[in-house]
């Protein structure tokens, strides 16, 4: 064993003279502690979060999107999209058309985003799960159904359970143009609503209906706003990105989830890292506790020091111990806290210990999800600070215990 970590350790577990010594030690210990178990609760947190609102937006996003560079709509009628629909890589590939309208319900108005999709857009679990109300469906026999984001529903106050009264969506009639009857220039088509979901809020807003009420809302026969492709196997994702890339060429865009909403990633990680460096600043505070601790260790082994001088001991060994010293402080503290944090995260995610307070349909507790990624983060930001403020310890505990010689 290394003769400086060797004596560095009988320090730390050895009686010091001064009990305030060892209270000092103590409180720089659980500071690094409280803080190391801080930063992997809240990163867990921040992590639940994070899981939470992109499997809400991910249950009403495709996995790739195909959308055109110029325009909003292109004409997906041809044997290159044929070939993309007939790759056995695909599990669905469906058509879309999208444009923003106008919908009515009784005295209510509103600004939404009418989706018209294939009538076998089927729902998957994880959308099931977000149905706020009612029964996910687009057709039965002759009659179209929508499926409205939770905006809608609140904003026009719509009832399930009134059958009779439908949702009357206006959009402009691109064959009319000034119109002695200003009604003319609109085209209104009414359908009924049939469940509600509540996802995200970029989400909330959308019109679910079968394409073809889509067209002769909008006008648009023969042509998609943009195709929407999900894969037997996610591990492919890239290799079908970039093949779709070469296949279509410059004039479409191939997007992914996180390019289709970048701004919610990019929230997302700000919020979570900013977070990070605030409580990251208290565990550099905690951290140069050690100073104080380290310069009364000096003042206590200063006996000790002169006999290891007369043994023969340099000043880099001297600085060793009282390095190693204040890193086995933070150590202990650091492995403590993330044991800690990791024992809250469990009882959370098996007890739900803290609630958010308010129903939800999702989850009415803090979803946590521990990665290991975060404890290396915590353990080698606390060994770096520790390492900084254990270094300018020793060099001003060995500085001070000459100074103490030097006026004797």
């Amino acid at each position: 064993m290394n003769t400086a970590v060797f004596i560095a350790r009988r320090y730390l577990l050895s009686k010091k003279s001064v009990n305030a010594i060892n209270v000092i030690s103590s409180i720089s210990m659980i500071g690094v502690l409280v803080a190391s178990g801080a930063l992997i609760i809240i990163l867990s947190a921040y992590n639940g979060l994070e899981n939470l609102v992109l499997s809400m937006y991910s249950s009403f996003t495709s996995e790739l999107r195909i959308e055109p560079v110029e325009g909003k709509v292109f004409n997906a009628n041809t044997p290159v999209f044929k070939r993309i629909k007939d790759d056995p890589r695909i599990l669905d590939y469906n058509n879309i058309l999208q444009e923003k309208v106008l919908v009515k319900y009784h005295d209510y108005q509103y600004i939404g985003t009418l989706k018209g999709v294939d009538v076998n857009y089927g729902i998957t679990k994880d959308m099931d799960s977000l149905l706020w109300d009612g029964s996910f469906f687009l057709k039965e026999g002759d009659l179209n159904y929508a499926v409205l984001g939770a905006a809608v529903f609140s904003n026009l106050g719509i009832s399930l359970n009134n059958v009779m009264t439908e949702i009357e969506i206006f959009s402009p009639n691109k064959n009319v143009t000034n119109a002695l009857n200003p009604t003319e220039e609109f085209t209104m088509r009414s359908i009924s609503p049939a469940a509600v979901f509540k996802a995200q809020q970029q989400l909330d807003d959308i019109i679910m209906v079968p394409i073809n009420f889509a067209r002769d809302v909008l006008g648009e026969y023969d042509e998609v706003s943009a195709i929407e492709i999900n894969l037997k196997n996610r591990k492919n994702l890239n290799k079908v990105k970039r093949d779709l890339e070469e296949t279509l060429g410059e004039k479409y865009l191939i997007k992914t989830r996180v390019q289709q909403n970048p701004e919610l990633y990019k929230l997302l990680n700000t919020e979570k890292w900013g977070v990070f460096f605030i409580l990251a600043f208290v565990l550099v505070i905690a951290a140069f506790n050690i100073v104080g601790s380290l310069t009364m260790l000096v003042i206590d082994k200063q006996k000790d020091v002169s006999v290891l001088n007369s043994l023969g001991a340099s000043k880099r060994l001297i600085k060793q111990i009282f390095f190693f010293e204040g890193m086995f402080i933070s150590m202990i503290g650091c492995i403590g806290g993330l044991l800690l944090g990791c024992f809250f995260c469990i009882l959370q995610q098996h007890f739900g210990l803290v609630r958010m307070g308010t129903e939800s349909i999702i989850t009415d507790v803090y979803p946590v999800s521990m990665r290991l990624t975060d404890f290396l983060l915590v353990f080698f930001t606390v060994v770096l600070v520790s390492g900084i403020a254990s270094a300018i310890s020793s060099r001003l505990s060995v500085k001070n215990m000459e100074q103490l010689k030097g006026a004797e």
